[in-house]
């Protein structure tokens, strides 16, 4: 069920949400500093291409925490905000509740991707 959910998630906005990803991270390894961010955001940008069957747990110490309160000033509040409302609309159906509840695991991604891993459910 999770390969038929992650096809359909891909073509009507999967994609979307995976490019936003990518995109902050070229745009954070634009600088030296900002390397270790962009590659975090490269690996959430092929967990948004395919969420279904995957959870993520979190974790980490004093430096994911550093790092997250960066992330969350410089680019995390605008993507969790953006996969909040994308998760608001979809769950407006009853046919669109697994993929907003989709969206609602990416926004809490979005607001703390530093400790946080990726598990194959």
């Amino acid at each position: 069920m999770s390969i038929l959910g992650n096809i359909i998630w891909f073509i009507f906005g999967g994609i979307f949400a995976g490019l936003g990803w990518f995109f902050i991270g070229v745009l954070w390894c634009a600088t030296i500093i900002g390397i270790p961010v962009g590659l975090q955001c490269f690996k959430f940008g092929r967990l948004s291409f395919f969420p279904f069957g995957k959870s993520i747990t979190y974790g980490g110490g004093a430096g994911s925490l550093l790092l997250n309160i960066l992330w969350l000033i410089f680019g995390g509040v605008e993507m969790a905000l953006a996969h909040v409302t994308f998760g608001l609309t979809l769950c407006v159906t009853i046919i669109g509740i697994p993929f907003g509840l989709q969206h609602f695991k990416l926004a809490k991604l979005a607001l703390l991707p530093f400790g946080a891993e990726i598990v194959e459910d």
